[in-house]
């Protein structure tokens, strides 16, 4: 009777308006009855709950002063000065002389003026560059940047996947490792939903390794096929055409849904003005085989006339702003670590406990909500946030045990139920380091462990990101998603090493040798396998997306969780038969 009584006389004060209505309903709610109107919105200000923070916060806590962290801060200095050495040698094109000609006497722009103009804005902390160094250290000499410039950046505030041929590294000539950059960007768009767009000045193949440029399944024809189905996908492909698109080049914008060329500088055809000569011994130039207006008025290849390259990226982003595309999930604000990212150059990966002091400098507010913490604990697994966003934490501390990749496997189906990024950060020692795997049932244990979490990694349709922090030796690589697991973008640290086994155990792969054999074999084994496993051997070959400085890790993972985030994701995980 009270209850009803109570909400009669606040009936009665109010007269029933529907104002008071919504405020009595309020009432009802909070427990707290009234006949004064004014007094609600008082008592739940004096009531309101603090809002609680998420997660706990790690300890990431060290001494900089000690020996071992200074001494590893100079180490990681070297690699940085010797790695800013190559990166500026990568973008400088193909030297001096190519500059001049490209852009003095072709009156071309350099390529990463092109993305000055096409991008919303262009430098390290909003396009994230893929494969900078590859191309260094190929068989076949040095090829700067691959003689393609890719990566991810924002054209009226779409993420869109870009490749961007440099002509100033021979004409633009594409060798095998420029097709299988050009093919990684292409993935990348897969992945992530992104639209492409292709800035082509290109000369065609090089053809003194056509055999291993034209034939095969992942060779430059790929590209053209990728093209049209993506385009079935609904993945736009956009092309603009700012020098040479010859031979097999010509289906670049043609295989794509929009075309821009620039007229005098912008050709396509299949052969060149001398090859038919050669062939018919007429006279034709440029223009005239294979023009912006030939192709713009007669051919129909191409879609938008261009006066200039200004005009022609202008139309280039009037087509991304005609595309209905969707737009990133971009946090509106967060925390940052409680604990510097400058410090990252001075942890040691292989110490002990360094791997939570890593994390404690990558996430927001340090804080970290721990899965498991005291079973298979050389396996650090957690959700936290990085620049807003939402994601699991999958760290090694150690070798990955049988208990450990039981844990991983686990953490990585929680994820994947919940729609939540996956963050992989590899540190992984060598296989000989393991002690736990005493007799065959100890080893067998361990193996059966790892292909469960594999097939968890494989299957997962989550987005993953790597990051290889330390070393990355043997098949543990495959189970914290390595390149054959395709995650979405993985990097490494200057310092990191991978490969099959280290330097140490492959020296001699167990064969017993004399004095002799052992010092010569010490000498040229070592030193091969020192340069092999190296973050730079790898980055050359496109191993990876590309090197990145510790301090810029965090930098790094935000651009891609937001990458990530534009998309989202529609397709849920569906596993396979787990060995238990």
């Amino acid at each position: 009777m009270r209850f009803g009584f109570s909400v009669f006389k606040s009936i009665k004060v109010f007269r029933i308006t529907s104002f008071c209505k919504q405020d009595i309903g309020y009432c009802i709610r909070s427990r707290w009855y009234t006949t004064n109107a004014a007094e609600p919105e008082e008592s739940a200000s004096k009531t309101a709950k603090k809002e609680r923070v998420k997660f706990k916060r790690l300890d990431g806590s060290m001494d900089t002063s000690t020996s071992s962290y200074q001494q590893r801060s100079e180490y990681s200095k070297t690699l940085e000065e010797n790695h800013n050495k190559f990166i500026s040698l990568a973008r400088s094109g193909g030297g001096e002389k190519a500059m001049q000609r490209h852009t003095q006497v072709n009156k071309k722009l350099f390529v990463r003026d092109r993305l000055r103009l096409l991008l919303d804005e262009y430098c390290d902390n909003t396009f994230l560059e893929i494969g900078t160094l590859a191309g260094f250290g190929m068989p076949y000499g040095d090829i700067p940047c691959a003689s393609t410039v890719i990566g991810v950046g924002k054209i009226h505030g779409t993420w869109c996947a870009i490749s961007a041929n440099d002509g100033t590294v021979k004409g633009g000539t594409m060798y095998p490792i420029g097709v299988k950059k050009q093919l990684r960007c292409q993935e990348i768009g897969l992945h992530n939903r992104l639209p492409c767009v292709y800035v082509v000045d290109s000369g065609g193949a090089f053809l003194p390794l056509q055999a291993d440029i034209f034939a095969d399944k992942e060779h430059g024809g790929k590209t053209f096929a990728n093209e049209a189905i993506f385009s079935a996908l609904k993945i736009p492909q956009i092309a603009i055409v700012c020098g040479s698109c010859t031979a097999g080049g010509a289906y670049v914008p043609t295989m794509c849904d929009e075309a821009v060329i620039v007229d005098k500088i912008g050709t396509i055809f299949l052969g060149g003005p001398p090859l038919v000569r050669a062939a018919t011994g007429e006279k034709v130039s440029a223009e005239d085989l294979g023009g912006a207006t030939l192709h713009c008025k007669v051919s129909g290849c191409t879609d938008h006339f261009a006066a200039n390259e200004e005009e022609a990226f202008d139309v280039g982003r009037d087509i991304v702003a005609s595309l209905n595309a969707d737009l990133p999930s971009e946090p509106e604000s967060w925390l940052e670590p409680l604990y510097s990212t400058n410090e990252l150059p001075g942890i040691d990966p292989a110490t002990p406990g360094s791997m939570k002091k890593i994390i404690a400098r990558l996430t927001d507010g340090s804080r970290f909500h721990e899965f498991k913490t005291l079973y298979g604990p050389t396996l650090v697994t957690g959700m936290a946030f990085i620049k807003g966003h939402l994601v699991g934490i999958v760290g090694n501390d150690g070798a990955l045990t049988a208990n450990a990749a039981t844990k991983g496997a686990h953490f990585v189906e929680l994820c994947c139920h919940r729609q939540i990024p996956i963050i992989f950060l590899q540190n992984l020692p060598p296989e000989g380091s393991i002690t736990d795997i005493g007799d065959g049932e100890s080893m067998g244990d361990v193996i059966r462990a790892r292909s469960k979490m594999m097939t968890a990694v494989a299957c997962a349709k989550v987005p993953k990101i790597t990051v290889i922090v330390g070393d990355s030796f043997g098949p543990s690589n495959f189970a914290m998603c390595g390149r054959a697991f395709s995650p979405r973008f993985l990097f490494m640290w200057p310092s990191a090493r991978i490969g099959i086994s280290s330097q140490e155990e492959s020296q001699f792969g167990g064969v017993e040798l004399d004095s002799d054999e052992t010092l010569e074999l010490d000498s040229k084994t070592g030193e091969r396998f020192k340069r092999q496993v190296s973050a730079l051997y790898s980055s050359g070959r496109l191993w990876d997306d590309g090197i990145i400085l510790p301090q810029h890790t965090r930098q790094v993972l935000g651009m891609c969780l937001s990458i990530t985030s534009q998309h989202g994701q529609e397709e849920h995980t569906k596993f396979g038969v787990f060995r238990m």
